[in-house]
């Protein structure tokens, strides 16, 4: 990514990190703003320039620390250095919370948080695992701030806890040679390639990410997949055989050994709706009144027969190629 303009709160520049986004971009606008999460004239702007949005790069001081606890894959949910992307996924849940407004956005007092993950760590009875990347993908942000890579290295010098992060990007080259100590957790989001290219709009094609998986597994990372979102389009079932056949010809026998997967069925919402209607007049519709149901205030899932359908469909197809790979859990 590379920004068209940069919106910023004059206090990031007081930060070391701030300072290196303004010499590495000052050759295109910097707007001053005073708050990140509000910024008017960006909310006004109507849904048709949702994509050129995405070419905007936000960047502030993350206010809230807040670790929510999970009991997934992680203990807490983190807030951590970027929240938003600049890819254009279709049914991303960001848009849930963002609106329009899910593009890129930077924070820039990277010690404070780190800081947080080390002391909370440290303070546990046992070894607990962090998400860091619930409201990004890192791999994307670190091709702009090299935060991923100051991340790995400084946790990995502590003695207790991990962090996982999921990614729909291969761009893993600069975490290979890192010493990061058996401490990070790579999680690749993988669909059939048709979907990736209709609906994952900007974002590394199924084997790349394949690729991407493999190379971290013999960097000696801890990976998983992500089976993430499961859209019931149509010829659905033929897509995903074909996914998990391509999963289990690519993969190596060493990351397969300590693989695990999580499956993740779409949510839709009214909002995704309204922009996708307007950016994007000739994708596909995704939702669809006679599998889906609501859930939750202009939100959409698949009924519930309709997923434990789909979730024995999936289940069958990874027993016959990947049965030695657990499912942790599916929702």
């Amino acid at each position: 990514m590379y920004p068209d303009k940069i919106f910023y709160e004059p206090s990031a520049l007081g930060y070391e990190l701030g300072r290196q986004m303004r010499q590495k971009f000052g050759q295109v606008p910097w707007i001053p703003i005073v708050n990140h999460n509000n910024i008017e004239q960006l909310r006004k702007k109507e849904n048709q320039e949702f994509a050129s949005m995405k070419k905007h790069l936000i960047i502030g001081v993350r206010k809230s620390l807040k670790y929510t606890p999970n009991h997934k894959v992680s203990d807490f949910l983190a807030p951590y250095t970027s929240s938003g992307c600049s890819a254009m996924c279709l049914y991303c849940y960001l848009v849930c919370n963002y609106n329009k407004c899910s593009y890129l956005r930077l924070f820039v007092n990277r010690e404070q948080m780190m800081d947080k993950l080390i002391k909370t760590a440290n303070g546990s009875d046992k070894n607990p695992v962090f998400e860091i990347g619930s409201n990004s993908d890192l791999i994307l942000e670190n091709t702009i701030t090299q935060n991923l890579e100051w991340t790995i290295e400084t946790f990995g010098k502590n003695k207790k806890g991990f962090l996982t992060f999921p990614t729909k990007f291969n761009m893993v080259e600069p975490l290979l040679p890192l010493n990061h100590r058996g401490r990070i957790i790579m999680r690749m989001s993988v669909n059939p390639q048709e979907i990736i290219r209709n609906l994952e709009l900007g974002t590394s094609s199924l084997t790349s990410r394949i690729a991407a998986l493999n190379r971290m597994s013999d960097a000696g990372y801890t990976v998983g997949l992500l089976i993430a979102p499961v859209v019931l389009v149509e010829n659905w079932k033929k897509m995903y055989k074909r996914l998990i056949e391509q999963l289990s010809d690519q993969i190596t026998e060493k990351a397969k050994k300590q693989l695990f997967i999580e499956i993740i069925f779409m949510t839709y919402s009214y909002v995704h709706r309204a922009i996708n209607k307007e950016a994007f007049p000739n994708a596909i519709e995704l939702f669809d009144n006679a599998l889906m149901t609501g859930r939750g205030r202009g939100k959409y899932c698949y009924r519930a027969d309709v997923r434990a359908m789909g979730e024995q469909f999936l289940r069958e197809q990874l027993s016959q190629k990947l049965n030695n790979v657990p499912i942790i859990y599916v929702v």
